[in-house]
């Protein structure tokens, strides 16, 4: 994708990937990529006027999200900062955002058939969540790609506030007991208070101090 990102691809190209021998996650780490989930890449132009190209993280997760939803018969998927998704509590999709010339590469896993054994997290498939059997990675990625279309087209319309909005209204309540670490590797904790303007998660200490947090892994409770 990267390749024909800097020889002349348009925004909209979607790759596709049975599985993966080299699938790589957030930090470099090994991502598992057994034959019936989904591995795709897209392109996303950046043009003059768009709002900042690291807020595509909330568009994929967005657009993930509502695909997701229209597969899952309940409603337990939550959006955990900066852009999981978690079914029952469990993760079931990887988002990576990579700078190619001009273009974004938005990369996305999720689980449909198979939940491979992640250390240190607990994970799930669309399958053992409850929807039809027969649904496969090439027809999740048919709705997929309409709702990141539709994202996107939003992103530019209407401004990063209104994508933020519709991420909170799909997150872990306020007030959720979060974990995490700043850049020095020091743990934190406190409770979600939201967003700020430009896409940090806001957390409330136990002394009640307000942190904004730009990078980070995030556990919930």
């Amino acid at each position: 994708m990267k390749a024909r990102a800097l020889s002349g691809a348009e925004e909209g190209l979607w790759l596709r990937a049975e599985k993966q021998s080299g699938g790589v996650g957030r930090l470099g780490r090994k991502w598992e990529s057994p034959e019936g989930n989904l591995y795709c890449s897209t392109l996303v132009a950046c043009r003059g006027e768009d709002p900042a190209p690291s807020s595509l993280s909330f568009v994929a997760a967005l657009a993930v999200h509502r695909a997701i939803s229209a597969y899952l018969p309940h409603e337990d998927i939550w959006l955990k900062w900066p852009n999981d998704i978690l079914v029952s509590g469990l993760k079931i999709c990887g988002i990576l955002l990579e700078r190619a010339g001009d273009f974004v590469i938005v990369g996305i896993g999720v689980n449909i058939a198979v939940a491979p054994e992640v250390e240190g997290r607990a994970v799930t498939s669309l399958h053992k969540e409850g929807t039809k059997t027969d649904l496969t990675a090439a027809g999740f990625l048919e709705t997929l790609a309409q709702y990141f279309a539709e994202t996107v087209d939003e992103w530019r319309s209407s401004g990063l506030p209104a994508i933020l909005a519709a991420w909170q209204k799909r997150a872990h309540p306020l007030g959720t007991r979060l974990s995490t670490s700043d850049e020095k590797g020091q743990a934190l904790e406190g409770e979600y208070a939201g967003l700020s303007a430009n896409g940090a998660l806001c957390l409330r200490k136990a002394d009640g101090a307000l942190i904004e947090i730009h990078a980070g892994d995030v556990d919930v409770g």
